[in-house]
């Protein structure tokens, strides 16, 4: 069990990321923290797992957790038994078995004589039996890696772990063992991940914000639901605040107008009547100021439904402002682009496919390229894009244009600050205010311009990237995308499908995620073998 009451973190340099955040999980929950990208799930679930120390607040926990955190390469100097820190139990054993009976070996073994045989079973059920214990990390996949950690859970059968991304580098195979696991196993769960098929397993649904912790009683599909109707009550809320605006307005007119008829009518009455001019000018004073109060009566409520108004607008989701605005008149759907017959690729006089490919790229097509982990996915798509010789058949392209977005988004240069990275596709001669307009409308506001690209996030360097592509008004015959979805959180995931399915050309991805890949309409699978 998990108890968090009322803690807060701050940076070294006291920037605060969260404040007064409480929630329990129980016994058995499996539990989903979602959020945006820099909200501070990671940084909760260190705190948690006793990596970092909380700032104010108090935390409770019954039991060690196992933490599998996101793998960057950080443990690439350590041995895989040195990852799941087994190193001093199993030389311990060795020594013990080799005659060695010392009270240290003893103490550090610490009875647990099946440690070898849960180590086999362990690297057997996530798939890596090839794998020596002895072996570096820096030796390994990304995906070998994460299950490397996987493995931990079945070496040391924890009753809480903390998952931070854990399908980020798997393939199908490896995820679905990790959805299978997830589904099976009771240990308390507390998982931040972006995979949409894997939240759809969970009990519970904890959205971390910048206010607190808003929780679900149900699945990922479940929240969406409920934030839908959040969004309906939200824009039915908008609709009432604009006609009330535009009916205050109106009364102000016409109030006005009936106004000025009155005082004039009133001030021909007074002139008819021969009223001296003093008098006439304190009347007109009187006029004036009743005329300014009313005014100002009227400003301060038009002002204050006004201010009600952007605030309930700033609420809303931005997926709809951000989408491509590109000329799709050059787009001719049913074009051949790309025509292979009996390829193949080879490394070192070895053949990479089973099989030779043969396929067709028309104009308008959604093709998913699918495959395990060295299939040669990526392979495939530089043969397509014309960045590879072929070992055998043949190919023919036509004169296409194709934009290549790939998971650490290459198309942003990290040299440019976000302006010019914009500047760099204003192939149509937008003016400056024209280009910041676009910028606002992706999110970058004038606060950020001038902030260098090497510092943005994966998220915030997609949505420039979408914001660049929109800039440039030039559709491409098609959009190539290497694992787009890996380094973003779900908002941007949305963002970008959404972006994805207002485009009229075709589509060439590869991701392991089947959430994305339905919600941008895949029609036709190439599967490498």
């Amino acid at each position: 069990m998990i108890t968090i009451k009322n803690i807060s973190y701050s940076y070294q340099n006291s920037e605060l990321l969260f404040d007064n955040i409480s929630f329990t999980i129980n016994e058995h929950d499996k539990i989903a923290l979602i959020g945006h990208n820099g909200i501070g799930k990671s940084t909760l679930l260190k705190i948690i797992s006793g990596t970092l120390k909380l700032t104010s607040g108090d935390l409770y926990i019954d039991s060690t957790p196992y933490y599998i955190p996101q793998i960057f390469g950080q443990f690439n100097h350590l041995t895989i038994a040195q990852v799941l820190k087994i190193k001093d139990k199993l030389q311990a054993l060795r020594e013990i078995i080799d005659g060695n009976i010392t009270e240290k070996n003893l103490n550090i073994l610490n009875d647990d004589w099946t440690i070898e045989e849960r180590c086999r079973e362990a690297l057997n059920y996530w798939k890596l039996d090839e794998l020596n214990l002895s072996q570096k990390m820096e030796s390994l996949s990304g995906g070998q890696r994460t299950k490397v950690f996987l493995t931990g859970i079945y070496i040391h059968k924890p009753d809480i772990i903390l998952f931070d991304e854990p399908s980020n580098h798997l393939d199908d195979d490896g995820r679905q063992l990790l959805y299978d696991f997830i589904s099976k196993n009771p240990a308390s769960m507390l998982i931040v991940s972006h995979d949409r098929t894997l939240l759809n397993l969970i009990d519970s649904i904890y959205e971390l914000t910048k206010k607190g912790v808003n929780i679900y009683g149900g699945n990922y599909d479940f929240y969406q639901k409920q934030n839908q109707i959040v969004t309906n009550a939200l824009n039915d809320d908008i609709k009432n605040k604009e006609k009330t605006l535009k009916k205050v307005k109106e009364l102000n007119r016409k109030t006005s107008e009936r106004k000025s008829k009155l005082d004039a009518r009133g001030k021909k009455k007074q002139e008819n009547a021969g009223i001296p001019k003093i008098i006439m000018g304190t009347l007109k004073n009187n006029a004036e100021n009743s005329a300014a109060r009313l005014k100002d009566t009227h400003t301060k409520k038009i002002g204050a439904i006004s201010k009600e108004l952007i605030e309930l607008k700033n609420e809303l989701p931005d997926i709809d402002k951000m989408k491509f605005r590109f000329d799709n008149s050059s787009l001719h759907r049913g074009k051949i682009l790309f025509n292979a017959k009996d390829i193949n690729y080879g490394y070192n006089d070895k053949l990479l496919w089973a099989k030779p490919l043969t396929f067709q790229i028309t104009s308008g097509e959604r093709i998913a390229l699918h495959g395990s982990n060295g299939s040669g996915k990526t392979t495939l798509i530089k043969i397509i894009l014309d960045e590879l010789q072929l070992k055998i058949g043949s190919v023919f392209r036509a004169d296409n244009s194709y934009v290549y977005i790939d998971q650490d988004y290459s198309l942003i240069d990290n040299n440019l600050n976000i302006y010019e990275q914009a500047q760099k596709f204003n192939y149509s001669i937008l003016l400056e205010h024209e280009i910041k307009t676009e910028l606002d409308r992706f999110l970058f506001t004038r606060d950020v311009w001038y902030k260098s690209c090497g510092i943005l996030s994966g998220g915030e360097k997609m949505r420039l990237m979408l914001c660049c592509l929109s800039i440039s008004n030039k559709a491409p015959d098609m959009i190539v995308l290497d694992e787009p979805t890996n380094n973003l959180d779900i908002q941007n995931i949305e963002i970008l499908t959404a972006a994805i399915n207002e485009y009229k050309g075709s589509i060439i991805v590869v991701s392991h995620d089947k959430y994305f890949l339905e919600e941008i309409n895949i029609e036709i699978t190439i599967n490498l073998e």
